[in-house]
């Protein structure tokens, strides 16, 4: 199911790099449309039933698509996902989408738990260093950890930089043991 979701999510990224589309109100489309799924299980039902034609799911798009804004191309590629029985897929597209257009413009996602809430200056202090480690500009979130007893754990992508006291503690026993 990866690749298939790696595929839709890439070519709905050359759409809106092509049309010149904005890529955080697209992005902000398709979320509301999935917001939508995941909150009226019969939408969800009638879209991924297989024994329900084509045609009357593309009316029901068109009747929800009516009353929420979203662009033409968020409602032809929803469309695409119906007719070719994908739409169940849409939460991982999204995802997909989502790292893609991130991706493309130059941004990284960072994950970021601390021992406590962070001040501005230190979110700007921390973003800067992962910036400068990735090379590309950081969209940063941010979560406390109780679990933590200072510090912080970054994530970013699949790679994990751990600056809390107990990783360095951790490192610190292996230095001394070995």
């Amino acid at each position: 199911m990866g690749a298939v979701s790696n595929r839709y999510a890439r070519a709905f990224a050359d759409v809106v790099f092509e049309r010149k589309l904005d890529p955080g109100q697209t992005l902000s489309d398709l979320k509301s449309v999935l917001d939508l799924i995941n909150t009226n299980l019969e939408l969800k039902r009638v879209w991924e039933n297989p024994s329900i034609p084509v045609e009357q799911k593309r009316k029901l798009l068109d009747a929800v698509v009516n009353r929420m804004p979203v662009s033409k191309q968020v409602r032809n590629f929803l469309a695409i996902l119906i007719d070719h029985h994908r739409i169940d897929q849409l939460p991982e597209i999204t995802r997909v989408f989502e790292t893609e257009l991130n991706e493309r413009m130059g941004f990284t996602e960072a994950d970021i738990s601390s021992a406590r809430e962070l001040s501005e200056t230190e979110k700007r202090a921390l973003e800067h260093q992962i910036a400068n480690l990735t090379g590309k500009r950081v969209r940063a979130t941010y979560t406390t950890s109780p679990g933590l007893l200072g510090g912080a754990i970054v994530r970013v992508g699949s790679t994990i930089y751990d600056g809390s006291v107990r990783g360095q503690l951790r490192k610190m026993k292996e230095q001394l043991s070995s």
